[in-house]
């Protein structure tokens, strides 16, 4: 509970990984579940321009860090441009499968220029945000298996790959965030982050499920159906958001910080797993 930094030690290293997109999949490859599958896909389809916000949103106060910190975001300007990279040829699989994503693009496209419309420190407590909800699905991924053991390899390999690096970035925003605020009373930087959190989970929860729903009915599941399928598998099972609320919650203890959980063995495992030491 202690922690308000990275740790000393830690090292943050892009790794190459290139999906192979000619691998067969079927349409609802997360073992067959339309649901499940949706929200997934709904992720993803997120992430290619989430990723170059990140980006945007922490370099614009790098110049001013510490040069360790400099260097890290470096390291994680990296990782995120590799996985906008294969989330795009991730995307492009989903659409081969047979998915419409014009209204879909348009309509992430829509809620990420509200999100460039806001003030630069909030972009940034934004990108904190959400950094800790991928550090909190990565954690998770990784250290129940089940959750990806019914897709095809090549597709269960590109999200733990992806897992691993969010675990090993999860505090770059957060200790530029801190850097960039280290003149305001302690008090207003905890209420900047927390409110910016609590606005953060309302919109981007409502994404989620939109994009499932779109996604959804172009399979034929539509109404009741539909919105029950996504909030069954979000919060009873598998339960993806009941599964992380532990992690979620800690964000708002007063003296936070992402590495008070240090889950850098799961990095390890999942690298020796994957071939990717």
């Amino acid at each position: 509970m202690t922690v308000q930094s990275s740790p000393s030690d830690l090292v943050i290293r892009p790794r190459e990984l290139r999906i192979d997109s000619s691998a067969p999949a079927p349409r609802w490859w997360l073992g067959g579940d339309p649901f499940g599958t949706a929200v997934m896909n709904a992720l993803s389809l997120t992430f290619p321009d989430g990723e170059r916000f990140f980006i945007q949103s922490v370099r614009r106060f790098e110049k001013d860090c510490p040069a360790e910190l400099r260097a890290q975001v470096r390291a994680f300007v990296q990782q995120e441009g590799l996985h906008t990279r294969e989330h795009i040829a991730f995307n492009a699989m989903a659409e081969e499968a047979g998915y419409d994503l014009v209204d879909i693009n348009r309509y992430i496209d829509g809620r990420m220029a509200f999100a460039r419309s806001r003030p630069e420190l909030v972009q940034l407590a934004s990108t904190v945000a959400l950094e800790h909800f991928t550090a909190a699905f990565a954690h998770l991924l990784l250290k129940e298996r089940e959750l990806l053991d019914q897709a095809p390899p090549h597709l269960a390999k590109l999200w733990r790959w992806h897992a691993i690096e969010e675990i090993e970035h999860k505090g770059v925003a957060y200790d530029v965030f801190l850097h960039a605020t280290r003149h305001l009373p302690e008090a207003r930087r905890r209420k900047l982050r927390r409110w910016v959190m609590f606005l953060t989970t309302v919109r981007f929860t409502k994404t989620v499920r939109d994009v499932s729903l779109m996604l959804l009915r172009q399979d034929g599941v539509t109404g009741l159906r539909a919105w029950w399928g996504v909030q069954r598998w979000l919060w009873a099972s598998p339960g993806l958001y009941r599964r992380v609320m532990g992690d979620y919650l800690a964000f708002y203890r007063p003296r936070f910080h992402p590495w008070q959980v240090d889950d850098r063995a799961l990095i390890a495992g999942a690298e020796a797993e994957l071939a990717l030491a």
